[in-house]
Protein backbone atom coordinates (compact mmCIF):
# COMPACT_ATOMS: atom_id res chain seq x y z
CA UNK A 1 0.00 0.00 0.00
CA UNK A 2 1.48 3.31 -1.10
CA UNK A 3 -0.20 6.63 -0.37
CA UNK A 4 1.62 9.76 -1.44
CA UNK A 5 0.75 13.41 -1.71
CA UNK A 6 1.48 14.62 -5.22
CA UNK A 7 1.36 18.16 -6.72
CA UNK A 8 0.12 19.80 -3.54
CA UNK A 9 -3.60 19.07 -3.32
CA UNK A 10 -3.71 15.68 -5.07
CA UNK A 11 -3.67 12.40 -3.18
CA UNK A 12 -2.41 9.38 -5.07
CA UNK A 13 -3.12 5.73 -4.30
CA UNK A 14 -2.22 2.88 -6.63
CA UNK A 15 -1.59 5.29 -9.49
CA UNK A 16 -4.97 7.02 -9.22
CA UNK A 17 -5.20 10.67 -8.20
CA UNK A 18 -7.80 12.06 -5.78
CA UNK A 19 -8.59 15.72 -5.19
CA UNK A 20 -8.94 15.41 -1.43
CA UNK A 21 -8.52 12.80 1.31
CA UNK A 22 -12.29 12.32 1.50
CA UNK A 23 -12.36 11.24 -2.17
CA UNK A 24 -9.58 8.76 -1.40
CA UNK A 25 -11.39 7.44 1.69
CA UNK A 26 -14.72 7.03 -0.10
CA UNK A 27 -12.97 5.28 -2.99
CA UNK A 28 -11.31 2.79 -0.64
CA UNK A 29 -14.59 2.05 1.13
CA UNK A 30 -16.86 2.08 -1.89
CA UNK A 31 -18.30 -1.23 -2.91
CA UNK A 32 -21.69 -2.70 -2.18
CA UNK A 33 -20.48 -4.94 0.66
CA UNK A 34 -17.40 -3.26 2.16
CA UNK A 35 -19.25 -1.30 4.83
CA UNK A 36 -21.23 -4.41 5.82
CA UNK A 37 -17.99 -6.38 6.10
CA UNK A 38 -16.40 -3.65 8.22
CA UNK A 39 -19.42 -3.46 10.53
CA UNK A 40 -19.26 -7.23 11.11
CA UNK A 41 -15.50 -7.13 11.76
CA UNK A 42 -15.90 -4.34 14.33
CA UNK A 43 -17.03 -7.04 16.76
CA UNK A 44 -13.89 -9.11 16.20
CA UNK A 45 -12.25 -11.77 14.02
CA UNK A 46 -14.51 -13.66 11.68
CA UNK A 47 -14.03 -16.72 9.53
CA UNK A 48 -15.09 -16.50 5.89
CA UNK A 49 -18.13 -18.70 6.52
CA UNK A 50 -19.20 -16.53 9.45
CA UNK A 51 -19.08 -13.41 7.28
CA UNK A 52 -21.08 -15.19 4.58
CA UNK A 53 -23.76 -16.14 7.14
CA UNK A 54 -23.82 -12.63 8.62
CA UNK A 55 -24.23 -11.09 5.15
CA UNK A 56 -26.45 -13.66 3.38
CA UNK A 57 -27.24 -11.41 0.41
CA UNK A 58 -23.61 -11.33 -0.79
CA UNK A 59 -22.45 -14.03 -3.17
CA UNK A 60 -19.13 -15.87 -2.85
CA UNK A 61 -17.42 -13.97 -5.69
CA UNK A 62 -18.33 -10.53 -4.36
CA UNK A 63 -17.45 -11.33 -0.74
CA UNK A 64 -14.06 -12.65 -1.81
CA UNK A 65 -13.45 -9.64 -4.08
CA UNK A 66 -14.43 -7.07 -1.46
CA UNK A 67 -12.33 -8.78 1.23
CA UNK A 68 -9.31 -8.80 -1.09
CA UNK A 69 -9.71 -5.10 -1.85
CA UNK A 70 -9.93 -4.29 1.87
CA UNK A 71 -6.88 -6.48 2.48
CA UNK A 72 -4.93 -4.83 -0.34
CA UNK A 73 -5.72 -1.43 1.19
CA UNK A 74 -4.40 -2.58 4.57
CA UNK A 75 -7.79 -2.23 6.27
CA UNK A 76 -8.39 -5.94 6.85
CA UNK A 77 -5.91 -8.72 7.54
CA UNK A 78 -6.33 -12.31 6.42
CA UNK A 79 -4.80 -15.22 8.30
CA UNK A 80 -4.71 -18.70 6.76
CA UNK A 81 -4.18 -21.65 9.07
CA UNK A 82 -2.48 -24.77 7.67
CA UNK A 83 -5.29 -27.20 8.44
CA UNK A 84 -7.69 -29.33 6.41
CA UNK A 85 -10.20 -28.02 5.59
CA UNK A 86 -8.53 -24.61 5.26
CA UNK A 87 -9.30 -22.12 8.00
CA UNK A 88 -9.16 -18.44 7.09
CA UNK A 89 -9.86 -15.60 9.51
CA UNK A 90 -10.32 -11.91 8.79
CA UNK A 91 -9.95 -9.03 11.19
CA UNK A 92 -9.46 -5.29 11.15
CA UNK A 93 -5.88 -4.08 11.07
CA UNK A 94 -4.77 -1.12 13.17
CA UNK A 95 -5.60 1.07 10.16
CA UNK A 96 -9.02 -0.57 9.87
CA UNK A 97 -9.64 -0.19 13.58
CA UNK A 98 -8.99 3.54 13.17
CA UNK A 99 -12.19 3.62 11.07
CA UNK A 100 -14.31 2.72 14.13
CA UNK A 101 -15.22 6.34 15.07
CA UNK A 102 -16.08 7.17 11.46
CA UNK A 103 -18.21 4.04 11.05
CA UNK A 104 -20.00 4.74 14.34
CA UNK A 105 -20.65 8.33 13.22
CA UNK A 106 -22.03 7.10 9.89
CA UNK A 107 -24.25 4.62 11.73
CA UNK A 108 -25.61 7.40 13.96
CA UNK A 109 -26.15 9.66 10.95
CA UNK A 110 -27.92 6.87 9.04
CA UNK A 111 -30.30 6.26 11.93
CA UNK A 112 -31.04 9.99 12.15
CA UNK A 113 -31.58 10.21 8.40
CA UNK A 114 -33.97 7.23 8.47
CA UNK A 115 -35.94 8.80 11.33
CA UNK A 116 -36.18 12.18 9.63
CA UNK A 117 -36.82 10.75 6.14
CA UNK A 118 -38.96 7.65 6.53
CA UNK A 119 -39.20 5.50 3.43
CA UNK A 120 -42.46 6.06 1.60
CA UNK A 121 -42.91 4.20 -1.66
CA UNK A 122 -45.91 6.37 -2.51
CA UNK A 123 -43.86 9.57 -2.37
CA UNK A 124 -43.41 11.06 -5.84
CA UNK A 125 -40.47 13.25 -6.73
CA UNK A 126 -41.22 16.63 -8.34
CA UNK A 127 -37.96 16.75 -10.27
Amino acid sequence: MVIAIDRGADYVYNGKSYQCPIDLSVSLLSGRWKTSILCKLLTGKKRYGELKKLIPEVNHKMLTEQLRELEDAGIVSREVYPVVPPKVEYELTELGEALRPAICSLEKWGKRFQTENPSDSTRVSNR
